[in-house]
């Protein structure tokens, strides 16, 4: 499994909400680009990153500290948040991003996910943030009918890189992830997922990790700024 070190930037800053509410924020570093290497330094091999300000936006808000993070190190990084169109996929990918995230569009245009994954295979991975089951849009702010299950299943045969799941009530509450609905997911389908939210001790790996379904990887914020995870023994005890 890998791990994905968390930054998500908003009004420039990295920082972490609870639960997904922009109005809960704790800014934990004034600089991302700096955050990113020492997440680079540390051993991480990906990157996760989140445009909050763009995922409510609808487009691109901290364009700058994610070209910034792209420009000072050479580990792959994926990026969510504002990405709705084709233009903004193209732009993102030619400034060296590894993988976009699509959320709201995977919903609202699915055309454009799979049009996507075709045009750039490998690149394009679905976010699927829920609450209580059902698929939340636009920033968390939007909730629809959709359950996560059947909006996976949907691009089964698009060619998506990944599902990247987060429950949004585990999100920044340090109270561990939903390890069963993540590994329900990961089982009812073909597509790599990667578990998101709530994922605050070794312990919270170790149970992703042995949860009887083939996660690709867990992506961690809070617990790595707060140091209730230590970067260097997370991905001993993912890697083993």
């Amino acid at each position: 499994m890998i791990l994905y070190p968390a930054i998500d930037l908003k009004d420039g800053n990295a920082v972490r909400l609870l639960h997904g509410d922009m109005d809960k924020t704790t800014v934990f570093n004034d600089n991302p680009a700096a955050q990113a290497m020492e997440f680079v330094e540390a051993g991480c091999d990906w990157l996760h990153l989140v445009d909050l300000n763009g995922a409510f936006a609808g487009e691109p808000v901290n364009a700058a500290p994610v070209k910034e993070i792209l420009s000072q190190t050479k580990t792959p990084a994926q990026l969510g948040g504002g990405i709705r169109d084709m233009a903004t996929i193209e732009m993102w990918l030619n400034h060296g991003l590894a993988r976009v995230i699509l959320g709201t569009v995977a919903v609202e245009n699915p055309d454009l996910v799979r049009d996507a994954a075709k045009a750039f295979p490998g690149q394009v991975a679905v976010g699927i943030d829920a609450r209580n089951g059902y698929v939340a849009t636009k920033g968390w702010a939007e909730e629809t009918d959709v359950q996560v299950t059947d909006l996976a299943k949907s691009f089964e045969d698009a060619g998506v890189a990944a599902i990247i799941y987060t429950d949004i009530l585990r999100d920044g509450a340090m109270k561990g992830p939903n390890v069963q609905a993540t590994a329900d997911l990961a089982n009812a389908v073909d597509i790599p997922v990667i578990a998101s939210g709530g994922v605050s001790s070794l312990e919270d790996l170790r149970a992703l990790k042995s949860c009887g379904a083939p996660l690709n990887g867990a992506i961690s914020g809070r617990a790595l700024y707060d140091g209730a995870i230590d970067l260097g023994e997370a991905l001993t005890v993912l890697k083993g």
